[in-house]
């Protein structure tokens, strides 16, 4: 835990241990594996570092790219830089070397999120504002082409990417406690994606981009619409407020078309987008928004998720961890999996305008404190990962039943 304290970031290496020599053999040993602490970080950030992120750009690079915020209100970008280790156990010349420092909110810095392609960083806090920053790390689309085996060098060393601060978002009314990135669907303005932002304020904004220039294209708050093809006995979409207290955390489905939001009341919120034709067909009493726009609407609650307890972290499962999974972890010290019922299970009482949750899987007291974030593994649906408030980080196998 001295990490921790220290307001350090240790990176880990994973390496199978053995390698199966049937399926039976490969089902009991896929979990084994060994954790290698290859670096770990200290320097620059003065305060606590509440997130970080690699790129997404760190494969097709080679060169792992991390990004570091801090309550010292710096973001850090950071590049691994093995200066001569014979292997990634080599702790005396395995090191993250800052390449570059993002500055501009006025105090604590809560979340960051990259986009889908390396593109754009975005960073929330405290001072109530969202940083979107354009990036451009050699190998990516703007950034400088190389031949080196270090994509961030080239041939010069002074060669390490350039970021662009494209817009200071404001419209929230508290503390901005989680971003997610995530399609736009041609839904909202005109680039390909959107951000989403979650609140001190009980709210949820949808960021777009149109003509370089990002807007709040909608507000999630107040859930007013029901479909008008439902039956009214069938109708169990929630109205008025969605949340009652602050938005912890946003989870976006794979495909950007479902969005699910854990609240400090204790619920997690599920929400669908709409297209604009469906909006125009199904909620005629919309028409105030515009004709190119789209709709998120609340379809449905998971209304004491954690026991009363705050939902802190809220992520979709990949596609091979099954259809219609999610993880939370939360103030209550659980982790708990949900599965959306298909049909058969159902009975036919649940879809995509009203969908039906279930816990599938629970980890009691998974932390001796507060979950703060749980993950999938983005490709291994067997796979995540947990952080508590006891300085912990837990690997998890699941299973379906």
């Amino acid at each position: 835990q001295e990490g921790h304290h220290n307001r350090s970031i240790m990176t880990h290496d994973v390496h199978k241990q053995s390698a199966a020599t049937s399926r039976e053999e490969s089902n009991e040993k896929s979990d084994e594996r060994e954790w290698k602490l290859i670096a770990t970080i200290r320097e620059e950030h003065t305060r606590t570092i509440r997130s970080v992120a690699f790129a997404p750009t760190s494969s097709t690079l080679g060169v792992p790219i991390l990004a570091s915020a801090s309550f010292d209100g710096k973001v850090l970008i950071w590049e691994h830089y093995p200066d001569g280790a014979d292997d990634e156990s080599d702790l005396e010349n395995n090191f993250f070397e800052p390449i570059a420092q993002l500055e501009g909110h006025e105090n604590e810095i809560k979340c960051l999120a990259w986009n889908a392609t390396g593109s754009l960083l975005a960073s929330c806090g405290r001072d109530k504002t969202i940083w979107i920053w354009e990036c451009f790390l050699p190998g990516t689309i703007g950034g400088e082409t190389t031949s080196s085996s270090n994509p961030m060098f080239g041939n010069e060393e002074e060669n390490r990417g350039e970021f662009e601060c494209l817009a200071v978002l404001q419209g929230h009314d508290g503390d901005i406690k989680n971003i997610a990135f995530g399609p736009s669907h041609s839904q909202w303005g005109e680039g390909e994606e959107v951000l989403y932002s979650a609140s001190y304020d009980d709210t949820i904004k949808v960021w777009a981009e149109e003509g370089g220039d990002w807007y709040c294209a909608a507000t999630l708050g107040n859930n007013i619409l029901v479909p008008q093809s439902m039956p009214a006995s069938e109708v169990a979409i929630p109205t008025g407020p969605v949340h009652a207290s602050t938005v912890w955390s946003l989870g976006l489905t794979p495909g950007g078309v479902r969005l699910f939001s854990g609240s400090e009341d204790g619920s997690i919120a599920i929400w669908k987008m709409y297209t604009a034709t469906e909006r125009r067909r199904l909620f005629p009493r919309a028409d105030n928004r515009s004709s190119t726009d789209g709709l998120w609407n609340c379809v449905g609650k998971l209304p004491d998720a954690h026991s009363s307890y705050a939902p802190l972290s809220i992520d979709c499962a990949p596609s091979r961890a099954g259809h219609g999974r999610i993880v939370s972890g939360g103030g209550n010290n659980c982790i708990n999996i949900y599965r959306e019922e298909t049909t058969a299970v159902s009975g036919g009482g649940s879809s995509s305008d009203a969908p039906k949750f279930s816990i599938e899987a629970m980890a009691v007291d998974a932390h001796d404190g507060d979950v703060n974030c749980v993950k999938w593994h983005p490709r291994d649906g067997t796979c995540l990962v947990s952080c508590g408030d006891d300085g912990a980080v837990k690997l998890w196998k699941y299973q379906r039943g």
